[in-house]
């Protein structure tokens, strides 16, 4: 009886470990998901800018040289 429990000890505490891991992976994704919704924002503003025909700002254009 008293292996079981170690048994199931070990298993109990490996399982918990996995679950933390887990747990922090999917919050980096989540970071990386959030990040890239920014981004797509940012580039759906810029784009429905360019096309209403706003003008731009030079400085934010890079010059053809690079």
């Amino acid at each position: 009886m008293e292996s079981r429990i170690s048994e199931l000890e070990i298993k109990l505490g490996l399982a918990e470990d996995h679950l933390e891991t887990l747990n922090r992976t999917v919050f980096r994704q989540q970071q990386q998901i959030d990040i890239l919704q920014a981004q797509i924002r940012e580039l759906a503003k810029l784009t429905h800018s360019a096309e209403s025909g706003e003008p731009r700002n030079p400085a934010d254009e890079v010059p053809p040289h690079y």
